[in-house]
Formats: structure tokens, sequence, C-alpha cells
């Protein structure tokens, strides 16, 4: 079942294209990620879906309506761009965002209360929000848009701004959210959050949407045609390859992307011939792996 269907819907602005006839869906209680470079038409799809802004052409239904103020109800948003009231204390600036929402001023207290404790933010509390810093404000928008426990969740660059254990317990926090029956739907550029957390994802570049589904199925249509291999010694017979394209590489590992006419055999032996080998393995692409592959391929499509 679907709890947000985008149908054909098209934005633009003056001459510029933002959103050019996408559609999909986004089941219940599961993790979607939308990604795509910047200027694909992510964000503005996002405020489409939350009745901030109307689209041009198209349909948009969350659980079977149309998108209205009712809707917007239904949903917990986090924007790109932070929307706290630098002036404003931390409980001050909570409660006001979750009674906005409906909820009673006592059922908003404990909730919050709750959150910070999960946060180690407790002790923020009467502190203004400028006066924090830039990761601790993030986790006060990120509490702002759970705190009324809404059954959907729309989250623009959640990371963003994060140090890596800040990092870990929003997505943590996200994947409980989903375990409870939550949908979830965020946009980001960090590939390994996505592989970590999504069961779908969509691709936008340049207002369309150029791969859709879900993650593991789209892994396997890209074939085992990626070499992960660990070693110890010179890595530069790695120059030497044939048809190969070296997607990440360090002073002991490299990501080896097979092309057309690449024998992984022959990899192997060449490389036994240069260094111990500690781990060579087939694997699925990895997910920026498929992102920059489809984003080359649509581009060299549309300007052949």
């Amino acid at each position: 079942m679907s709890v947000i269907s985008i149908k054909e819907i098209s934005k633009q602005y003056g001459d510029f294209k933002a959103v050019d006839s996408i559609s999909f869906e986004v089941p219940k209680g599961k993790i979607y990620g939308i990604l795509g470079p910047n200027g694909a038409g992510k964000t503005t799809t996002i405020r489409m879906i939350n009745n901030i802004i109307i689209p041009d052409f198209g349909q948009i239904t969350i659980n079977g309506e149309q998108v209205s103020p009712k809707t917007q109800e239904w949903i917990g948003y986090m924007p790109e761009e932070r929307g706290l009231y630098k002036k404003m204390k931390v409980l001050e600036q909570l409660l006001y965002l979750t009674q906005l929402k409906g909820m009673e001023k006592s059922d908003a207290k404990r909730s919050i209360k709750m959150w910070l404790e999960r946060f180690e933010a407790s002790d923020w509390l009467q502190k203004e929000i400028g006066e924090l810093s830039k990761g601790q404000q993030q986790k006060i928008q990120f509490i702002a848009t759970i705190a009324h426990d809404p059954d959907i969740y729309i989250f623009d660059e959640p990371f963003s701004g994060l140090d890596p254990i800040n990092s870990e317990i929003l997505k943590e926090v996200i994947l409980e959210l989903k375990k409870s029956g939550k949908t979830i739907l965020f946009a980001t550029h960090r590939m390994e959050q996505v592989e970590q957390m999504c069961d779908e994802i969509c691709l936008f570049n340049k207002g369309r949407v150029i791969l859709e589904g879900d993650l593991l199925e789209i892994k396997k249509r890209f074939g085992n045609n990626t070499i992960e291999m660990g070693f110890r010694g010179d890595s530069s017979f790695l120059e030497n390859l044939n048809h190969v394209r070296i997607n990440n590489r360090s002073a002991n590992f490299a990501e080896i992307r097979l092309l057309e006419g690449a024998d992984s055999q022959a990899i192997l032996k060449t490389a036994l011939n240069h260094v111990e080998i500690d781990k060579f393995e087939l694997v699925y692409p990895t997910l920026n792996e498929i992102f920059i592959s489809s984003v080359k391929k649509y581009n060299e499509e549309v300007t052949a």
C-alpha cells in the first residue's frame, strides 16, 4: 500500500523546469530515499508533497487524499534550510512547534523531554537557539520534526552538519521509527546512509526520475560487476589493468568496476604477481557507483 503517491507532477519557474513529469510511490512502513545531484528537483518535489508549493501539473495524494493543509498535519517535515528562531529558548521553541501540530501542552512537554534525554540535550532547555552550535541546532530541528509523533516523516538532508557519532544516533532513531511502522522519505547526498537504511530509492537528474525501485533489486540489475580488493604492497599495478574503472582506491584497497571485455580472473592473476591479496570479492556495485553510472548514462542520452 502506498502512503504517498506522485503522478506526473511538473513544476516550472520561468524557462527552468525544476520537476518534469515525475511519478513514484512511497510504500507504507518503508524508508524511501530520494537521491540526485544539486538542482535535480529533490527539494522542489518534497515541498510539493508538503503542500508548500503547488505543482503546475499532476497529482499528489497522501493516504488517498489530495495534499492540503490537512495532510500537512500528518507529516513531520525537516527542511534542508533549518527554520529555528534564534532568540527563542529550546523548550519554548519546541513547545511552540509541537503545539502547532496539534499536541496538547502536557503531552508535548513529555515528548520533548524524552527526546532531549535521548539526544543528551536535557540541559539545553533554557538555552537560546542562537547559543547552540550548528550540530546542536540540528538535533533540536530533528526533535521538532518527530516530537508530535506523526505517521509520516520527510527529512531533507537530515545528516548535514552532524559529526559521525550524532549521525549514528540519528540513523538509529530513524530505523526505530521505521520499526514502529512509520513511513519515512528522505533526500540526501550521503550514499552510505542510503545503503544502510533505505528499502527503496528514487534517483533524480535534471528534474526527471531516471531510476526507481527496491534498492537490492536495482543492485541485482546492475550485476556482480565490481571487485573489492584488499592487498599489501605497491598499488601501481592498478594503473595498468585493462577494461576497468577504479572507483575507490587507497594504500591497501581498491574498488574496481569491470567494464566490457574485463576478465576478473586475469585481474586476480595480475594482482597476485604484484601484491599479497587479503581480499578479492566480486560484489554488487555500490550505490555511489550506480548513482554515477546512471547520471552519466542519462546525460549522454540527452545530449546524443
